[in-house]
């Protein structure tokens, strides 16, 4: 079992390697909620990034929309101290907004690529920002051409 964990992680990390030092990923919000809920099939797969930012090889950001979502779970439990944990543990990282410019852009790739409005929100969001890659688990991304998307293993 350990081994097969160490090649996981492994294989993870060549995934997070096309990232240039120094690079800045739009991460979306399912990679953040697997990993604050140490899912224990998914909060793997997204390891290796999280480890390059510790380490300091690359910024991560999130967007508004994000932590909209991420806080929405804990906020529809009744559970308001662990609202402001993760508030505090996003609040770490950059956090982008969503504006007027990027809302123009979400709807011109909304129409472009058939996406869901907070998946255009999230691509527009790391366009407007320049990020290296936006990071998701989302496959509604396969079209998108333009900027590199990652999908964790």
């Amino acid at each position: 079992m350990a081994n097969l964990k160490k090649s996981a992680s492994r294989r993870q990390d060549r995934s997070w390697s096309v990232l240039p030092e120094g690079a800045t990923v739009l991460v979306d919000t399912a990679p953040w909620i697997y990993l604050l809920q140490d899912h224990p099939d998914f909060a793997p797969r997204f390891e290796g990034l999280f480890a390059a930012a510790e380490e300091g090889r690359i910024e991560l950001a999130l967007s508004t929309i994000t932590l909209a979502e991420v806080l929405t779970g804990p906020y529809k439990a009744g559970e308001m101290a662990l609202a402001k944990r993760y508030e505090k543990a996003l609040g770490r990282y950059q956090i982008m907004p969503f504006s007027v410019a990027v809302a123009i852009q979400a709807a011109q790739l909304r129409a472009q690529y058939g996406l869901k409005l907070p998946d255009a929100a999230q691509l527009a969001i790391a366009l407007d920002m320049g990020a290296a890659a936006l990071v998701t688990h989302d496959r509604d991304f396969s079209a998108v051409q333009g900027l590199p998307i990652l999908y964790g293993g």
